[in-house]
């Protein structure tokens, strides 16, 4: 696992440029399948999306939840959770996905059934990444009412029909800023159902994905590190090669925790109870590696690269931004918890 491997330098996005992080992602799978978490090749995912992160974190914020998008569709197919009517391999390569999967606010989404298997969506999605950029989108829906104990199926939408309303000037982030986050609105719009109730959330793959996503925030952390590595190059200054020191420990750590659980869950070791609790320490291991990261670089450069360095001031702010998915004491609780549950501690 590292910061730099498999997509070639002069194929990657350009910094900011969301549209051809989109393009980017669908040629990942133009001449091979694009790899899948649990399909033999989940090291090599996770290193490209590393390695996009480390060169800008707001490609890779774009390019993650496609591919999330994918392997979700294609490991529905595997275990025959989709319905008739859900896109197929052409439709999937040839469309831009997303994954709108947040919960929250005031007027809840929910999936109705109409005549026969047609569904349609009403309500608002919060936090639905890039929804005025991308054609379409696996979304999650309360199925029967809004209440926070109905289960939540997931569905297949065009997101260019009428009926979707993107919230405009909802964005005011800093980070991230040309990956706009905002809610969404849907009135009775037509929906494919993925998966029957629960399945999204109780999927191995579910748990995989949030690795994935912890593998930009390790991409994103090197590329802030680069910045102190690339000033203490040339100089003797023992606090710069101390704060270092300490950057390279912390994203070793990171580096082998990824590494580690891409083999598991190429192993299949990495299911159930086991697979909820490997996400839930890589994720923690990776998420405090990345803060100690932006501690210490900030501590050993001080103000200026934040003022004068554009891209380093971006890159700082993409991370922080983006390390928030990460619910901080919250999952470690959560975490904890878990332990306590199970009948071996794993040390």
């Amino acid at each position: 696992m590292s910061g730099s491997g498999s997509p070639r330098a002069d194929d990657s996005p350009r910094p900011g440029l969301v549209d051809g992080a989109l393009q980017f992602a669908l040629g990942l799978g133009q001449d091979d399948p694009a790899p899948v978490p649990g399909g033999g090749r989940t090291r090599e995912l996770w290193e490209t999306l590393a390695t996009l992160a480390a060169a800008d974190l707001g490609a890779a914020r774009a390019i993650e939840p496609h591919l999330d998008a994918l392997a979700i569709l294609d490991q529905a197919g595997d275990e025959g959770a989709t319905s008739g009517s859900t896109p197929g391999p052409s439709t999937r390569g040839a469309s831009t996905w997303g994954v709108f999967a947040a919960e929250g606010g005031p007027h809840p989404l929910v999936a109705c059934a109409q005549d026969g298997a047609s569904w349609t969506l009403t309500g608002t999605k919060p936090w639905c990444s890039l929804a005025d950029r991308l054609d379409r989108a696996l979304i999650s829906a309360a199925v029967g009412g809004g209440g926070a104990s109905v289960p939540r199926r997931l569905f297949a939408v065009d997101l260019r029909q009428p009926g979707v309303r993107v919230e405009p000037g909802a964005w005011h982030a800093r980070g991230l800023a040309e990956v706009p986050s905002g809610p969404v609105h849907f009135d009775g719009v037509d929906a494919e159902p993925v998966g029957a109730a629960g399945w999204y959330l109780e999927r191995p793959g579910f748990a995989w994905g949030g690795i994935g996503v912890a593998a930009c925030w390790f991409g994103g952390a090197v590329g802030v590190g680069r910045t102190l590595a690339e000033r203490a190059r040339n100089t003797a200054d023992l606090l710069l090669q101390l704060h270092l020191g300490v950057v390279d420990e912390r994203l070793s750590d990171a580096r082998r925790a990824l590494a580690e659980a891409a083999q598991l869950v190429d192993d299949g070791s990495a299911t159930g109870e086991a697979g909820r609790l490997l996400a839930k320490r890589v994720r923690a291991t990776v998420a405090r590696a990345s803060e100690d990261v932006l501690r210490h670089v900030a501590h050993a450069l001080g103000p200026a690269p934040l003022a004068l360095d554009a891209m380093h001031a971006k890159r700082v702010a993409d991370l922080e931004l983006y390390l928030r998915q990460h619910h901080a004491e919250k999952d470690e609780a959560s975490l904890g918890r878990q332990l306590t549950e199970g009948t071996d501690l794993p040390w």
